[in-house]
């Protein structure tokens, strides 16, 4: 009689006149999961002990242990104004750490836990072949608090100044965390999503600077003394008004909205004062002047990354 096959979810019956032989293969609990299930359970199992929940002030957000001792990669934005902020573990240690370094135009920084005892678990850095566009990605973080969440998509682009696209799912509380490959290195840090507005979701299209643009940072910084954060203070002038072409004046210092004008396309799009401005057009903002300059060129429209009360948004202006 001619045999036949039945396939079920992990084993194969194979059906004949003889005796049937049932085939499984060893170890039933070690193949429940196959393919890129089982990588995506070996990237969060290697790399999640060393994803931290970062709290500074009323915010949240998200980090990477790079070193053993307690060095942490985060967003700049993540901790602005803060010179020590609380981390928390994937255990719920609770750390106080200093920040040591930050790099506004790459939304980069440092931190340094205080306290550590013994060897911290960490995530390793990718180099240039571990990113490629069309590679799997994944991302874990504290997304609106909820630590140790966990998303998957593709690398959709790199961006002429390397910067990394995706659309794994990022929301405020991913920002800081890591951009991970399917072998649990660290590509990128999650540093701001598109959206439709301040108050609209995920739609596909987050971005993250490439761990190839941090190396250089990371390395000038990461013996820096825990007292000193290597970002000098600019000297105080007054703020900048960018007039009706955007219609907001900012704080030259920190670039947050100080004003807002009425009827302005800032307010037609909800900005609003204490809102800081991060980037135009995904090119971050150090000063003010940046971004006149970018207005001078009349633009007919642009996208502004903005940062509100610990959650980032990119917002579209049309003039």
């Amino acid at each position: 009689m001619k045999a036949s096959t039945l396939l079920l979810p992990f084993l194969t019956l194979t059906l004949a006149t003889a005796t049937p032989v049932i085939s499984t293969a060893p170890g039933w609990a070690q193949t429940r999961f196959h393919g890129d299930e089982q990588v995506s359970i070996q990237v969060y199992q290697k790399a999640s002990p060393a994803v931290v929940t970062i709290r500074a002030g009323n915010g949240n957000g998200s980090g990477s242990i790079i070193s053993p001792d307690g060095l942490v990669l985060t967003g700049a934005h993540v901790v602005s104004g803060f010179r020590r902020v609380q981390v928390t573990t994937s255990t719920g240690t609770r750390y106080t750490a200093q920040v040591i370094a930050t790099d506004r135009q790459r939304d980069l920084a440092l931190l340094r836990l205080e306290n550590v005892q013994g060897r911290l678990p960490t995530i390793p850095l990718a180099n240039r072949d571990g990113i490629q566009v069309g590679q799997r990605v994944f991302a874990i973080g504290s997304p609106f608090g909820l630590s140790g969440t966990y998303t998957t998509g593709i690398l959709s682009r790199i961006a002429p100044n390397g910067d990394l696209q995706t659309d794994a799912a990022i929301n405020p509380g991913n920002s800081g965390g890591p951009l991970l490959n399917s072998r649990g290195e660290l590509i990128g840090v999650n540093r701001a999503i598109l959206s439709p507005g301040m108050s609209g979701g995920n739609i596909g299209i987050g971005f993250a600077t490439s761990i190839l643009n941090a190396q250089d940072f990371i390395a000038q910084n990461r013996n820096n003394p825990g007292s000193a954060v290597a970002t000098a203070p600019e000297p105080p002038r007054s703020p900048v008004q960018q007039g009706v072409r955007l219609g907001v004046a900012l704080d030259p210092n920190t670039l947050v909205i100080q004003e807002v004008e009425p009827n302005s396309p800032a307010q037609a799009i909800g900005l609003r004062p204490g809102d800081r401005l991060l980037a135009v057009n995904g090119f971050p903002l150090d000063d003010p002047e940046e971004l006149r300059a970018f207005l001078e060129r009349r633009p007919r429209a642009l996208v502004l990354t903005v940062a509100r009360q610990g959650r980032v948004a990119n917002v579209f202006v049309r003039f």
